[in-house]
């Protein structure tokens, strides 16, 4: 009698289109070739405070990754996770001076520009504080100061990419951040030259194309 076949299970993403963090995980997934379900969780109706999700991310952020019996939250950890499991591509590199520049800017996104611009630093602080005008000069002043950090990081090492010729952890985490200064903090790239042109670079690559907030499911039509 012959055995049936086990289908493996299909990766899970819960995310929401306009969201960063989800966007870098949607570049590395597409980048290793990886088919997933794409679940939606709209931040605007507060559907990450659902109990349901809550089991999944106590945190009650986006994204979340779910393979199989495996859950991950937050983008750093899932596309670490991805890394380990999935090591098709490669994201970072053998060469441990190179591996270590791609996981610092990694970090200055993660840590030093996105969580000062995002939705629960909006409504927990600034929302009731400033009026809009003051609130999209608060949100420019971290990204210009992060994207000043980035481009004298980078000028001096970057290739056709951010840290050579290769596409590495570093690109997956900078396009989402420079498309989001770009398109909904009106950020000034003239200033930083090499993440303008990255960003050019970015926008020609099929996978990173495939990420785009605008383009994605749960997107609001004309967004």
């Amino acid at each position: 009698m012959a055995l049936e076949s086990i289908e493996p299970q299909k990766l899970k993403l819960y995310n929401y289109w306009r969201s960063s963090c989800s966007q870098r995980v949607r570049i590395a997934l597409n980048l290793k070739g990886l088919d997933y379900e794409y679940k939606a969780v709209d931040l605007s109706k507060d559907e990450q405070f659902d109990p349901e999700y809550e089991k999944l991310n106590p945190v009650k952020y986006v994204p979340t990754l779910v393979d199989g019996e495996v859950v991950v939250a937050d983008s750093f950890a899932i596309i670490l996770y991805l890394e380990e499991k999935y090591p098709q591509h490669p994201l970072l590199p053998k060469d441990l001076k190179k591996k270590a520049l791609n996981i610092q800017i990694a970090s200055i996104v993660t840590s030093t520009i996105q969580p000062r611009q995002n939705l629960p630093v909006e409504i927990d602080f600034i929302e009731g504080r400033f009026d809009l005008d003051k609130k999209l000069l608060w949100a420019q002043h971290y990204l210009n100061k992060g994207f000043t950090a980035l481009e004298k990081l980078i000028k001096d090492c970057a290739g056709k990419y951010a840290t050579g010729d290769e596409i590495q952890m570093a690109d997956v985490f900078l396009e989402p951040q420079i498309h989001a200064g770009i398109t909904r903090f009106e950020i000034d790239m003239s200033k930083f030259p090499t993440l303008a042109r990255l960003h050019e670079a970015y926008m020609k690559i099929p996978e990173f194309q495939a990420a785009v907030p605008e383009i994605q499911q749960d997107a609001p039509r004309g967004s």
